[in-house]
């Protein structure tokens, strides 16, 4: 048997050879499932202290407590996105070496947690939408703890920050650990206005250069799509435009990058739109 298990061990070892696609360890290795993980945690209880740690938080001490995990992730983070830059660099998309790629990582992290109080702020807004738009919602505690739609809207809004700074990798990995943990598949590269409600949301999926605007519902099963999948389309608009105060019911598919769904529209549930309509708009099935 240890001959046999020999034998495949050979040929694996061949088949990294030949094939590549090995992360080796050292100073130039790429960012990491579980750092990330980690990190994405730990801005989720930065982002809403006392709901995730199943910890009670004293007020007195919530600034010490704050100030430690800050501290933790900035450097945590501050590793990864390093290891991505230098990525970009080996890919020839980025110019900064060693030491320069450090410097931009620094830079990057500590302009995200400036940022953080904006999109905390941001994403209060979300929350107020969700308990506004579901009678079921019982109160914003709820929402936070349990509905995976709110997660999702909170990571994606991290992940974004990343992306658009084009820090490469880091931003996909954040959402697919919450595409994974709810089943919503929303690219950091979309852009959403604040006061997004997703309502249930398992099997929504929204593409990387959707636009979303403000005060905008969601159920489970849309897709803001492309017409096409062609690598040839990429970088330039291939998903939809959904302007403000638009519902969008379970099941409807809207792709192109040159729709838009006017403002106040109502689009019914399992259509499909693959060109624009105006503002107010009804759009629906005939049963």
């Amino acid at each position: 048997m240890m001959k046999r298990l020999e034998k495949s061990i050979d040929t694996l070892l061949e088949n990294y050879d030949s094939h590549g696609m090995v992360n080796h360890s050292g100073a130039e290795n790429l960012p990491g499932r579980q750092s990330i993980d980690k990190i994405v945690r730990g801005l989720e209880e930065l982002l809403f202290p006392g709901y995730l740690e199943n910890l009670y938080t004293e007020k007195d001490s919530l600034r010490k407590i704050t100030g430690e995990k800050v501290v933790n992730i900035s450097a945590s983070l501050c590793s990864e996105v390093e290891k991505s830059l230098a990525f970009s660099a080996r890919m020839g998309d980025l110019k900064c070496g060693n030491k320069g790629c450090r410097a931009v990582a620094a830079l990057v992290v500590d302009e995200f947690f400036e940022e953080l109080p904006k999109i905390r702020s941001i994403l209060c807004k979300d929350l107020e939408a969700a308990v506004r738009g579901d009678p079921a919602a019982m109160s914003a505690d709820e929402v936070i703890l349990s509905y995976p739609g709110f997660q999702a809207i909170a990571v994606q809004r991290i992940a974004h920050f990343f992306y658009s700074r084009q820090v490469p990798l880091i931003p996909r990995m954040m959402s697919e650990l919450v595409h994974r943990r709810t089943g919503i598949d929303i690219h950091p590269g979309a852009q959403i206005g604040e006061s997004l409600f997703i309502d249930h949301g398992t099997g929504i999926v929204i593409g990387e250069t959707a636009v979303i605007g403000k005060n905008v519902k969601l159920y489970q099963g849309v897709t803001l799509g492309a017409l096409s999948v062609k690598k040839e389309v990429a970088g330039r608009k291939r998903h939809p435009t959904i302007e403000d105060d638009v519902t969008i019911y379970a099941n409807a598919t809207i792709l192109g990058g040159e729709t838009v769904i006017g403002r106040g529209s109502i689009i019914g549930g399992s259509v499909w739109i693959i060109q624009s309509v105006p503002q107010g708009s009804k759009i629906y099935n005939k049963s």
